[in-house]
């Protein structure tokens, strides 16, 4: 589809207006007006204003909206964005019938706008520039509120000095078909664990001497993937060790591994994770519908999830998250009500809904199997239902973020009960502090003490990657001490 631009600079985040109601569209840009299907989006100067226009053609059908703003206006360019990305927004809302629920807010942190809202303009303010400029739906204008409120008293346990660790375990046992995380399945790259596992120490103690040199305190641990119990109990130990070689744990507020997949946890690999002194895990079933669970080739049943869970409890876990997925391909409100009831029998002291993102890497996108406005309605009642339902059993939502083509345009949201929040889930998307990464496709984030500036240190995608190039890629990480040297306490 021709994608007109003309006398604007706003190809990005008017493409992301258009792709929250066609996500898949392949777009052809170009400068000039097009009588085909296409979207038009154009800035006129006549005299003392801006006349600012776009019209949308598809199949035929025809919308189209313009508006007038003076030259003048305080923060132009700002207020000529958010213009053309509102007539863009009323024209597909015009031709499709479909409203987005988050407006035209395209963002990954919600919380973390309104947050820069509250601060700017005050909360009433800022609450209404959220439902009116951007047209945020009211009722996840709240649940935004509803979740900075939590992020901000877990965000004020953060100082300057603070960061969490994250290790990746890129292997899985087999790759569900809608995921877009770089994981691989045993089956074809276990080959690479040993060596991986090796060389994962090896960053993981030099980290530490960055981490120690930068005067940094550890303050949460998380372990993903993949899927990090994918290794055997001997892999497992040998990781935990090292990382309790490296760092002082003593005053660690949090210390989380992502077990995830029920096929793949053991007694002894819990047992083993226990005696490290991890303090919360994740087990995830997704659904609990085993029909559902075949259709998305995951390879465990909803009984051995049940059978996990309590596995756990014997050995002594008391915070268990648990995952689920709204949205998933043959997946119905009745089937997912089923999952909630039975997830909520169990009574983990957390529980994070997602909704179910279209990836472009992902089997399931690859194989054309998109998902259209129905599916999107029948997500949003599951995220609806999860709501209604977990919070009348206590279990409040206190982070939430979104991601680019999830089915209905909708949110992830962790849920807890009170005291049992994932700190390094709000820390990790709120920015609030450095993030040190390792592992394959890890993404080192250092926050500016006491300042707002960013930088990233990017480790190899892929575990054959990471091997080979392991060298190059640790000399990456004396960024580490230049950003340090550079932003001082």
């Amino acid at each position: 589809m021709k994608f007109s631009i003309i006398n604007n600079s706003f190809k990005y985040e008017l493409e992301k207006v258009c792709r929250l109601f066609m996500p898949f569209e392949k777009f052809v840009f170009v400068t000039v007006d097009s009588d085909e299907d296409g979207v038009l989006t154009a800035r006129y100067i006549n005299g003392d204003l801006a006349e600012l226009y776009v019209s949308v053609k598809v199949d035929g059908q025809m919308a189209e909206r313009r508006q007038s703003i003076a030259l003048s206006s305080e923060d132009y360019e700002n207020t000529s964005e958010l213009v053309l990305c509102t007539l863009l927004h009323d024209c597909l809302h015009e031709i499709t019938g479909y409203k987005p629920q988050w407006g035209i807010l395209t963002g990954v942190r919600p919380a973390k706008l309104l947050s820069r809202l509250y601060s700017e303009m005050g909360k009433e303010q800022g609450m209404k520039y959220l439902k009116e400029k951007l047209l945020v739906s009211n009722s996840k204008a709240m649940l935004c509120d509803r979740c900075l409120s939590h992020e901000e008293k877990i965000i004020s346990r953060s100082t300057p000095q603070s960061f969490s660790l994250y290790v990746a375990i890129p292997f899985c046992p087999s790759r569900c078909n809608y995921c877009s995380f770089v994981s691989h399945s045993i089956e074809n790259a276990g080959k690479l664990i040993p060596e991986y596992l090796e060389l994962l120490c090896k960053e993981i103690e030099y980290t530490a001497v960055l981490a120690k040199k930068a005067n940094l305190k550890l303050q949460t641990i998380y372990i993903g993937g993949g899927t990090p119990t994918t290794l055997e109990a001997v892999g497992l130990e040998k990781l935990f060790s090292k990382i309790a070689e490296c760092f002082d744990l003593r005053a660690l507020e949090e210390y989380t591994v992502e077990a995830g997949r029920p096929d793949t946890i053991t007694y002894e690999k819990l047992q083993t994770i226990k005696n490290a002194g991890v303090t919360r895990i994740s087990i995830n079933p997704q659904t609990m519908n085993d029909e559902v669970l075949r259709s998305i080739e995951r390879k465990h049943t909803a009984q051995q999830t049940i059978d996990a869970y309590k596995l756990a409890i014997d050995v002594g876990f008391q915070n268990i998250n648990m995952d689920l997925i709204a949205g998933l391909y043959g997946d119905t409100i009745e089937s997912f009500s089923n999952t909630l009831d039975q997830i909520l029998a169990l009574s983990p002291q957390s529980i994070t809904v997602h909704s179910l993102s279209m990836k472009r890497s992902s089997t399931l996108t690859k194989a054309n199997a998109f998902f259209g406005l129905e599916q999107g309605k029948v997500a949003d009642g599951m995220v609806k239902m999860a709501y209604e339902r977990l919070t009348a059993a206590n279990i409040l939502p206190y982070y939430m973020y979104r991601q680019g083509k999830t089915v209905g345009n909708l949110e992830n949201v962790g849920y807890a009960k009170p005291g049992y929040e994932g700190l390094y889930n709000v820390y990790i998307m709120d920015e609030t502090h450095t993030i040190l990464a390792c592992g394959a496709s890890a993404v080192t984030k250092l926050r500016q003490p006491n300042g707002n500036n960013i930088e990233r240190i990017f480790n190899y995608k892929y575990p054959y990657e990471y091997i080979n190039e392991f060298g190059t890629m640790l000399d990456r990480k004396n960024k580490v001490s230049e950003f340090y040297e550079l932003y001082s306490f």
